[in-house]
Protein backbone atom coordinates (compact mmCIF):
# COMPACT_ATOMS: atom_id res chain seq x y z
CA UNK A 1 0.00 0.00 0.00
CA UNK A 2 1.56 3.18 -0.71
CA UNK A 3 1.48 6.15 1.14
CA UNK A 4 0.46 9.99 0.17
CA UNK A 5 3.71 10.75 0.65
CA UNK A 6 4.94 7.90 -2.00
CA UNK A 7 1.95 9.36 -4.37
CA UNK A 8 2.89 12.76 -4.17
CA UNK A 9 6.68 12.21 -4.75
CA UNK A 10 5.78 9.80 -7.51
CA UNK A 11 3.84 12.55 -9.41
CA UNK A 12 6.62 15.06 -8.83
CA UNK A 13 8.92 12.79 -10.36
CA UNK A 14 6.68 11.96 -13.46
CA UNK A 15 6.04 15.41 -14.00
CA UNK A 16 9.62 16.46 -13.74
CA UNK A 17 11.02 13.87 -15.87
CA UNK A 18 8.22 13.84 -18.72
CA UNK A 19 9.60 18.07 -19.18
CA UNK A 20 13.50 16.54 -18.76
CA UNK A 21 13.25 13.46 -20.93
CA UNK A 22 10.95 15.96 -23.96
CA UNK A 23 13.59 18.76 -23.37
CA UNK A 24 16.65 18.14 -22.03
CA UNK A 25 17.66 14.77 -23.16
CA UNK A 26 19.38 15.37 -26.86
CA UNK A 27 19.69 11.67 -27.52
CA UNK A 28 16.68 11.04 -30.33
CA UNK A 29 16.06 7.42 -29.31
CA UNK A 30 13.99 9.01 -26.60
CA UNK A 31 12.09 11.34 -29.06
CA UNK A 32 8.16 9.94 -28.52
CA UNK A 33 9.11 8.59 -24.85
CA UNK A 34 6.12 9.11 -22.57
CA UNK A 35 6.17 8.24 -19.14
CA UNK A 36 3.13 6.74 -17.95
CA UNK A 37 3.36 5.81 -14.32
CA UNK A 38 5.80 6.18 -10.87
CA UNK A 39 6.33 3.77 -8.36
CA UNK A 40 8.21 5.14 -5.39
CA UNK A 41 9.24 2.82 -2.63
CA UNK A 42 8.49 3.30 0.58
CA UNK A 43 11.48 5.05 2.01
CA UNK A 44 11.92 6.81 -1.27
CA UNK A 45 15.06 5.42 -2.49
CA UNK A 46 13.85 3.98 -5.26
CA UNK A 47 11.61 5.26 -8.29
CA UNK A 48 10.41 2.92 -10.63
CA UNK A 49 9.62 5.00 -14.28
CA UNK A 50 7.73 3.13 -16.56
CA UNK A 51 7.08 4.47 -20.32
CA UNK A 52 5.38 3.97 -23.67
CA UNK A 53 7.05 4.44 -27.20
CA UNK A 54 5.46 3.22 -29.68
CA UNK A 55 6.84 -0.15 -31.82
CA UNK A 56 8.58 -3.00 -30.08
CA UNK A 57 12.35 -1.73 -31.27
CA UNK A 58 11.40 2.21 -30.34
CA UNK A 59 10.86 0.67 -26.57
CA UNK A 60 14.12 -1.32 -27.08
CA UNK A 61 15.95 1.64 -28.10
CA UNK A 62 14.10 3.94 -25.72
CA UNK A 63 15.10 1.92 -22.64
CA UNK A 64 18.86 1.94 -23.56
CA UNK A 65 18.85 5.65 -24.39
CA UNK A 66 17.07 6.29 -20.87
CA UNK A 67 19.21 3.87 -18.71
CA UNK A 68 22.06 5.89 -20.27
CA UNK A 69 20.98 9.20 -18.91
CA UNK A 70 19.72 7.97 -15.87
CA UNK A 71 22.53 9.99 -13.92
CA UNK A 72 22.11 12.83 -15.76
CA UNK A 73 18.22 12.56 -15.07
CA UNK A 74 18.84 11.64 -11.67
CA UNK A 75 21.16 15.20 -11.32
CA UNK A 76 18.51 17.23 -13.14
CA UNK A 77 15.77 15.99 -10.73
CA UNK A 78 18.07 17.04 -7.66
CA UNK A 79 18.19 20.30 -9.02
CA UNK A 80 14.09 20.76 -9.12
CA UNK A 81 12.58 18.84 -6.55
CA UNK A 82 13.39 19.47 -2.68
CA UNK A 83 14.02 15.83 -1.32
CA UNK A 84 16.46 14.75 0.99
CA UNK A 85 17.35 11.78 -1.25
CA UNK A 86 17.00 11.63 -4.77
CA UNK A 87 15.66 8.60 -5.81
CA UNK A 88 17.78 5.78 -7.80
CA UNK A 89 15.58 5.60 -11.26
CA UNK A 90 14.63 2.16 -12.83
CA UNK A 91 13.11 2.80 -16.38
CA UNK A 92 10.94 -0.04 -17.51
CA UNK A 93 9.08 -0.80 -20.48
CA UNK A 94 4.88 -0.05 -19.79
CA UNK A 95 3.38 -2.63 -21.96
CA UNK A 96 -0.72 -1.68 -20.75
CA UNK A 97 -1.02 0.75 -23.76
CA UNK A 98 -0.35 -2.48 -26.26
CA UNK A 99 -2.47 -4.43 -24.20
CA UNK A 100 -5.36 -1.99 -24.44
CA UNK A 101 -4.87 -1.58 -27.95
CA UNK A 102 -4.74 -5.43 -28.29
CA UNK A 103 -8.52 -5.85 -26.26
CA UNK A 104 -9.71 -2.87 -28.55
CA UNK A 105 -8.60 -5.13 -31.29
CA UNK A 106 -10.34 -8.42 -30.22
CA UNK A 107 -13.49 -6.36 -29.13
CA UNK A 108 -14.12 -4.31 -32.29
CA UNK A 109 -13.65 -8.02 -33.68
CA UNK A 110 -16.32 -9.97 -31.77
CA UNK A 111 -18.64 -7.04 -32.83
CA UNK A 112 -18.20 -7.65 -36.47
CA UNK A 113 -18.10 -11.59 -36.06
CA UNK A 114 -21.66 -11.06 -34.26
CA UNK A 115 -22.99 -8.59 -36.79
CA UNK A 116 -21.71 -11.13 -39.33
CA UNK A 117 -23.80 -13.63 -37.41
CA UNK A 118 -26.92 -11.57 -37.02
CA UNK A 119 -27.20 -10.70 -40.89
CA UNK A 120 -27.07 -14.57 -41.88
Amino acid sequence: MTTRRQRRVAELIQEELSLLIQREVRDPRVGLVTVTHVDVSPDLRLARVYFSALGEDAQKQALLALEHAANFLRHELGTRIRLRFIPHLEFRVDHSVEHSLRIEELLAQIQTEESHADDE
